[in-house]
């Protein structure tokens, strides 16, 4: 049975939610069963929202039937027990196709990407995201980061055109700009963190109104990923900070080594905990062996 939408802003407002790794074999092509078993361990592990297909899932990499397939894994194994928001993106034309592909395979909301490559005016934005938007009934929420970046007015602005639209998820990282949309659009969306490591944000996030995010180390350490959301919201400070110091900051300065880490070094961690998915797709690259020894190291540092 589909969830309602109020279920659904409910999930999207409280609890940790995070996107799964997408599982490739030897020869980088979707491997099924491996992927099943990782959604069903996320769902083990108390995520309040499932985003498969993301930026963590190399959306940005993936083919439609691929994607329609991933869509079909993720929304069987999930059987109703948290919302299931999958990726669209790219072009009009072909996030339509993701969009509809979603929808049928029984997803409960689109997390919509910015357009691909080139720079855009913001009533451009406004434009491409409500043509996707209206193409369907399904619920968005929407990206805002890269080139897809709206301002408050802009934001209030896609609200008012498109119903169906129920979040937006800041992937900028600029608490002042987000504090504007949230003080300008008020309750009529719910708002998340979307940062790469966004619990490096998460004490600003949490101090204007944004309680909760998504949690790409959920995919190799869902414990400490839990243990620092829950310290968070209950305001005990000093967890909070131990673990930001201790693992946080370090990650964060590992991550940055090379573009393409938020995503690669999350596909590492997995299988150094024994849960591997195989390699990213080109463009992005793997970490080195020492790179991956010093994530081993803070792994094991921080169980």
């Amino acid at each position: 049975m589909a969830l309602s939408i109020e279920q659904i802003r409910s999930s999207l407002s409280d609890g940790l939610l995070s996107f799964p790794i997408t599982d490739f074999d030897a020869q980088g092509q979707f491997q099924a069963d491996t992927y099943k078993q990782r959604i069903e361990w996320f769902i083990e592990h108390g995520v309040s929202s499932v985003f498969i297909a993301g930026g963590t899932g190399e959306f940005f990499s993936l083919g439609l039937e691929e994607y329609k397939e991933i869509c079909r894994i993720a929304v069987e194994t999930v059987a109703g027990r948290v919302p299931v928001i999958a990726s669209a993106g790219r072009s009009v034309v072909e996030a339509k196709a993701f969009v509809e592909a979603a929808e049928e395979a029984g997803c409960d909301g689109i997390l919509l990407m910015p357009p691909f490559l080139t720079e855009c005016p913001e009533d451009g934005v406004v434009e491409y995201a409500t043509q996707i938007m209206q193409s369907s009934s399904i619920q968005f929420i929407y990206y805002n980061r890269a080139n897809g970046i709206l301002s408050a007015e802009s934001v209030k602005q896609l609200a008012a055109q498109n119903p169906n639209l129920i979040a937006l998820k800041d992937g900028v990282g600029n608490v002042a700009t987000l504090n504007d949309i949230i003080k300008t659009v008020g309750d009529r969306l719910v708002y998340i963190g979307g940062v790469p490591t966004a619990e490096i944000f998460a004490e600003a996030y949490l101090a204007i109104g944004v309680n909760t995010y998504s949690s790409a180390v959920f995919n190799f350490m869902p414990d400490m990923a839990n243990r620092f959301y829950k310290a968070l919201r209950a305001g005990e400070k000093n967890t909070v900070e131990a673990i930001v110091k201790d693992f946080f900051i370090p990650f964060c300065r590992l991550r940055d080594e090379k573009k393409g880490y938020a995503v690669s070094l999350i596909k590492s961690g997995a299988k150094l905990i024994g849960r591997p998915a195989g390699e990213v797709r080109a463009p992005l690259t793997m970490p080195t062996q020492e790179q991956e020894a010093r994530l081993q190291a803070l792994i094991k540092a921080n169980k």
